[in-house]
């Protein structure tokens, strides 16, 4: 597994759900760590979301071609 596949696969969706996480634990009042660090979680899921989708995509053949 390439590099740029591990980023498409894991990575990218990763620093997704950490900026939903992170929303998720501002919004939430039980819990007073969460809701310390749910803007931090945010922010480092903003940056890593930033930084994953400038890393190109593999290129893959489309199925539909057989040249």
């Amino acid at each position: 597994m390439t590099f740029r596949a591990l980023n498409q696969k894991y990575l990218e969706p990763g620093s997704q759900y950490l900026m939903i996480f992170g929303i998720i634990a501002l919004c939430q009042p039980w819990n007073l760590f969460l809701h310390r660090y749910g803007m931090t979680m945010t922010l480092v899921g903003l940056i890593a979301f930033m930084v994953t989708t400038k890393i190109p995509r593999d290129d893959q053949p489309d199925e539909g071609s057989h040249s």
